[in-house]
């Protein structure tokens, strides 16, 4: 117990607010006691940053680093200052999918502002401003990611399609339903935590990151301490250096309050 964290990264969905978006008075109260410690608290997740925004600000973070689009975008808020930015050109990447699966729903994030699909998305799938374009039109310039989208497949039918997509030299996620990101090669929540960590003097040895999703897989491996919560796929379970109780049995404030009580 004399190991104490030095820097805290939470994912969000799953992590501190539930798949309905509500943000628990408990997870609330234990980010601000590790703020008290004068412990800088990273968001780190897949959402846009638009969709992170509301999270730093409810959770009253003072001015410091996020980490959006599973690491494609960190930005340091408030006020809005955009730093690292990872972008690819995704037009292969959609004609590639779009001939694999023409049902698919593709989205290119714009951003701080929403997406372009080519489709409507489900509700409550995406947020911000949402413009339907043709296919061609999705990435006329270099974007941060690609999302894929199917509601009639599984997280099951979606492994097999990424693997049948062939994504070399590209990063990707799966997320809980059919829903596939695509980033810039290279680009996930560990590299760009890296980044932040050096930036604010902070070995990886005294990181703790908590998630609960595949795309956080790769952050729970790099920091000094990975926390799964409870109800976290297998394989993201077994990277982990721990696993907490499931989110909706408090699993994040038992895991923060364990350093910061």
């Amino acid at each position: 117990m004399s190991w104490r964290p030095r820097l805290v990264a939470l994912d969000i969905d799953g992590t501190i607010v539930d798949h309905s978006g509500a943000l628990p008075a408990e997870v609330s109260e234990s980010v601000a006691r590790v703020v008290a410690a004068d412990v800088p608290v990273v968001l780190a997740t897949g959402r846009s940053w638009h969709a992170t925004r509301p999270l730093v600000e409810a959770l009253s973070l003072p001015r410091g680093p996020a980490i959006s689009s599973n690491g494609a975008v960190q930005v340091t808020f408030p006020p809005v200052e955009y730093g690292r930015l990872k972008t690819f050109d995704a037009r292969p990447v959609i004609t590639k999918v779009v001939k694999n699966h023409p049902d698919a729903l593709v989205a290119v994030e714009v951003l701080g502002s929403g997406y372009r699909v080519n489709s409507p998305f489900p509700d409550g799938d995406l947020d911000g401003t949402i413009e339907v374009v043709p296919v061609g039109e999705l990435a006329h310039q270099p974007v941060t990611r690609i999302i894929v989208r199917d509601p009639n497949s599984s997280d099951d039918d979606f492994i097999a399609f990424a693997r049948k997509l062939g994504l070399h030299g590209l990063s990707y996620f799966i997320g809980w339903s059919a829903w596939l990101d695509i980033a810039p090669r290279g680009v996930d929540k560990s590299v760009a935590l890296a980044e932040v960590a050096a930036d604010l003097g902070v070995d990886r040895a005294d990181v703790l990151a908590i998630g609960d999703g595949r795309n956080d897989i790769e952050m729970l491996r790099w920091a000094g301490r990975g926390v799964a919560l409870g109800q976290a796929p297998p394989e993201v379970r077994d990277v982990a250096d721990a696993v907490t109780a499931p989110f909706d049995e408090g699993g994040t404030p038992l895991e923060l309050d364990r350093w910061f009580g």
